[in-house]
């Protein structure tokens, strides 16, 4: 009897030892499991709190980055020039969904033509044939007009800008009135290859759009202020300097107009208009001015 009593007294009390380190275990595990939770809960609530604080502050952040693109990007003028031609680009090729051709009205038409405004020297210069023509033309105002407009400032840049851009349109109209009185003058119709036009309408044919020879003028007022500087020009390997490249660019530009391929639609001459008249601007300046015609507001 003695024996099966402690027996039993041995069983239970492996029973309830067994039982206290089972329950020991599960309270760890419950422990452990309100740890983590408490640490999600604690994430959760930090990255809420910093979602909150970002969502708070991001007006004033973007407008601090706005700020400082301004300044150390692009200035007044040249960022102004950049909204503009991209804003007609696409409001272009609105219009044509609509059967409007706003070359019609904003690119430049030879003078003789029935379309022909004044007013069309200054809004063809905002006009562009095609992505790649806005492309390189306004990628060029970004790197070389900054430098200018810097160095100048907005008022004398503008004025450059400008009136370069009308000289090369002056300069396409008279190489146009030229090519007019030698080859077509003497005709009523016009065989354009497709079919026989009147004369007239092919004159209304002759328009000229694009930025690009106020921004060979630019490239023109880079070279002749920082000549000696490095320019990396693909695909060449190894840099050039500022002098050589436009001088390189306008002897390429010179040989394509006089070459008159047939397919070739570019205005050469209109590029080299606005060289011409940079380089007249840039002179004048040099004779007016003490500092190398360079020019501060």
């Amino acid at each position: 009897m003695k024996a099966s009593r402690a027996l039993i007294n041995i069983y239970v009390t492996q029973k309830i030892s067994h039982y206290d380190f089972t329950n020991i275990d599960e309270q760890n595990n419950i422990s452990n499991k309100n740890i983590k939770k408490t640490q999600q809960i604690i994430e959760k609530e930090l990255i809420g709190k910093l979602f909150h604080a970002l969502k708070q502050n991001l007006f004033v952040l973007l407008r601090s980055l706005l700020k400082y693109s301004e300044y150390k990007i692009m200035p007044t003028v040249t960022k102004n020039l950049i909204i503009i031609n991209v804003l007609v680009f696409f409001g272009t090729l609105v219009a044509q969904r609509y059967g409007i051709d706003l070359t019609n009205y904003l690119g430049l038409h030879f003078f003789l033509a029935s379309d022909f405004n004044p007013a069309q020297l200054i809004t063809y210069m905002f006009m562009h044939g095609g992505f790649s023509h806005i492309f390189f033309n306004m990628f060029a105002v970004f790197m070389f007009g900054t430098v200018l407009e810097r160095t100048w400032g907005p008022k004398r840049f503008l004025f450059y800008y400008i009136v370069c851009g009308i000289g090369a349109g002056l300069i396409q109209e008279g190489v146009q009135y030229i090519k007019y009185i030698v080859d077509y003058s003497h005709y009523s119709q016009v065989d354009i290859g497709t079919g026989i036009i009147p004369m007239g309408e092919f004159l209304n044919m002759l328009t000229t759009v694009g930025a690009s020879g106020a921004v060979y003028a630019i490239l023109l007022a880079f070279g002749m202020l920082f000549p000696n500087n490095q320019l990396f020009i693909f695909p060449l390997p190894f840099p050039i300097k500022a002098k050589f490249f436009v001088i390189g660019y306008a002897l390429i530009e010179l040989y394509a107009g006089f070459a008159n391929n047939p397919g070739d639609n570019v205005a050469h001459f209109a590029h080299l208009g606005g060289m011409i008249f940079g380089f007249i601007l840039i002179m004048y300046w040099r004779k007016k001015s003490r500092n190398n015609g360079t020019y501060y507001n």
